[in-house]
């Protein structure tokens, strides 16, 4: 097993993934506090960093960027300041940015975090600001991102839907992409986090336990519940395999002829922060299977990596050395 996943980490720069979905700009604001208002009783923060971090379907680009991948972003962005450092940002770490259409009418999906902390004490979030039009594409927005998806998909080894919720794989691009993969066998994938039920036909599904849960419609609490959830999954949306990630549990992988794969965390004692870890999984286990893994050797490869960014802070990502160090060390 260890020869065969230090084989498909080298394979990953040679692969080409189209990664649709929403392109989420993570921003930190950052300062101190420095004492309480006049106007209210409120606290007063002196400013001293803001950036920009990829989140959502943009943190999924970045980790297969990372991970030496040739990586396609397709999505949806404003005519404002975080999407152009989004663009920015994956541009700079290689990735194909041609596919994010700037559409006036909406602002990048942004979720701005104000931190606050001092030199003695731990930064703390204070508050989330969220940014986002709920409303679906217009017509003409959905037609350039599905007519951009059509030039370039024969040319891809894997194919990710990422899916938060914020209307950019619309039912249209869902099923045009899905019956497109299904075609030319290509690998693709899917990570919703409301809508699974929908994928119908999508060939791998990566859930983790809530959502899982959410989509089955009962509460995944013992191991009978977990494979029944997997196997309803896995059944009802015809799919060749269906990863549920479980935090400290690990994950369960569900193949067809009821193949069932527990795999344990690397790292349970280590565990910082899990911001992240799901796009990291999907990146990484898309990375391996356009390179010709199965789909057990790229849930495990999947593993290692989310090992990996759990024990750094905020949203993170895994490099190929990285990789291959936590693979190797497992195996000594």
């Amino acid at each position: 097993m260890e020869k065969s996943l230090l084989n498909i980490i080298e394979k990953n720069k040679e692969r080409n993934i189209m990664v649709i979905g929403d392109m989420v700009a993570d921003v930190y604001l950052e300062g101190k506090i420095s004492r309480i208002s006049r106007e209210a009783p409120v606290l007063i923060l002196e400013h001293s960093e803001e950036r920009v971090v990829p989140g959502g379907a943009a943190n999924v680009v970045h980790n297969i960027a990372t991970l030496s991948g040739k990586v396609y972003a397709v999505g949806v962005i404003g005519q404002d300041y975080a999407g152009q450092e989004l663009t920015r940002i994956l541009a700079s770490k290689t990735a194909e940015t041609a596919g994010l259409l700037v559409d006036n009418s909406r602002p990048t999906i942004t979720k701005t975090r104000v931190m606050a902390g001092g030199q003695a004490t731990v930064r703390q979030q204070i508050v989330r600001i969220d940014k986002e039009k709920k409303e679906a594409l217009s017509v003409e927005s959905e037609q350039v991102v599905k007519e951009y998806i059509a030039i370039q998909i024969a040319d891809m080894h894997g194919v990710v839907l990422s899916d938060y919720g914020s209307h950019t794989v619309s039912p249209d691009i869902m099923n045009y992409v899905i019956t497109i993969c299904r075609e030319k066998d290509i690998p693709c994938i899917v990570d919703s986090r409301y809508n699974i039920m929908e994928y119908s036909g999508i060939p791998i599904v990566k859930q983790n336990e809530s959502e899982a849960a959410a989509a089955v419609g009962y509460e995944i609490r013992d191991q009978e519940t977990l494979l029944s959830a997997g196997k309803t999954i896995l059944d009802k949306l015809d799919a060749k395999a269906v990863l549920i990630t479980r935090g400290p549990d690990g994950m369960t992988l569900f193949e067809k002829q009821n193949k069932v794969t527990q795999i344990s965390v690397t790292n349970k004692s280590e565990v910082y922060d899990v911001t992240g870890a799901g796009d990291t999984v999907v990146a990484t286990m898309i990375l391996a299977l356009a390179a010709g893994a199965s789909y057990e050797e790229a849930a495990r490869l999947a593993n290692f990596a989310a090992g990996i960014v759990v024990k750094k802070f905020g949203t993170a990502t895994a490099t190929p050395n990285e990789l291959r160090q936590a693979v190797g060390k497992h195996f000594k």
